[in-house]
């Protein structure tokens, strides 16, 4: 494992010893890592691609560093984890400035050091053509605890934290208004996207859920997973789903539906189970509940339901052939 070659990690200690969960990172060929007795491993694995889910020209190193880490932090959260180490395999232009590659490992490692996550190793690579960025994260759950997407059955409540929609909406002006700037600073669930650790953790703690996923790709569409992993359907409220406000910009629940980079999670729970309707700072929303019809569908506001498609981001549909995601996973 190459050290990374960035004047930004030159005080980061090399080496962790005793009660840590990183015993060896950034040094040696591979870090050490030191799962407890009685927890499980949890590891995930997401590429950032330069023209896919970043433009350099919108989006300053750090917030392409942080939205990198963020992506894996919320996969561990989904699951009711704890991060532990992060890994970073990143391939940059000839061209590109150490002061950029060291603005993009601030930003990440400032979103690291508040869930005590280190990064334990990683490596650097010239790219023939825009900027790449792997990462790995590892975390730990108590053994048998993690929560799946496979869980939700008939008569459970369907939840989702935070407001919907803001993300997307305003890429939309991006795309609209390619030459303006937008202040990261004033946009902050686009920029610097919070994944949602300490929510995941409360709901693992009190056996809340029964079906757990984060929204990366859209609420339609990662409902729909649940639904295809648990063999149930779904019905939710249009009036329920909490659509974000984005000052002057305009927010409407198509993009509170469809619009994914949300980072916020959306679960399932037993009728028994009570859920608050704040974990952690974050509002929780109750949106529907699991039938056994296996079809999504959407109760409007004149009273009338319909089939609920999934449109939000899939990878290798037809749809996103020759498509720019810029921001979505």
């Amino acid at each position: 494992m190459d050290r990374i070659r960035s004047q930004s990690l030159a005080s980061l200690p090399k080496r962790r010893s005793g009660a840590g969960s990183v015993l060896v990172g950034i040094g040696d060929d591979c870090a050490v890592l030191n799962i407890p007795s009685g927890y499980e491993t949890l590891v995930t694995t997401d590429f950032s691609l330069e023209g896919i889910h970043f433009r350099r020209e919108w989006h300053s190193a750090d917030t392409i560093g942080h939205r990198c880490l963020t992506r894996g932090l919320s996969d561990i959260a989904a699951m009711g984890g704890e991060p532990v180490a992060a890994f970073l395999s990143l391939a940059v232009p000839a061209e590109t400035s150490q002061r950029w590659i060291d603005q993009f490992i601030v930003g990440m490692l400032r979103l690291a050091k508040r869930f005590g996550v280190t990064l334990a190793g990683g490596d650097i690579a010239q790219s023939p053509n825009g900027v790449l960025a792997d990462i790995s994260v590892v975390g730990s759950v108590p053994a048998g605890k993690a929560i799946l997407r496979s869980g939700a059955r008939p008569s459970d409540r369907i939840f989702v934290t935070g407001e919907l929609g803001a993300p997307i909406a305003l890429l939309e002006e991006m795309f609209a208004a390619p030459k303006r700037k937008f202040r990261p600073a004033s946009y902050p669930a686009h920029f610097y996207p919070q994944p949602q650790v300490e929510v995941g953790r409360y709901l693992r703690e009190k056996g809340i859920p029964s079906a757990m996923i984060d929204i990366s790709d859209g609420l339609s569409t990662d409902l729909a997973r649940i639904c295809e992993e648990s063999g149930v359907g779904a019905v939710i409220s249009a009036n329920a789903v909490p659509v974000a406000s984005l000052g002057r910009h305009e927010v409407d629940l198509r993009h509170a539906l469809h619009g994914g980079d949300e980072y916020q999670l959306l679960f399932t729970a037993p009728l028994k189970r009570r859920v608050p309707n704040v974990i952690a700072g974050v509002p929780v929303t109750l949106i529907g509940y699991i039938d056994e019809s296996g079809e999504l569908a959407i109760e409007h506001e004149n009273g009338y339901t319909t089939e609920l498609e999934p449109k939000g981001w899939e990878h290798f549909s037809a749809g996103a052939k020759n498509k720019v995601r810029t921001t979505r996973k």
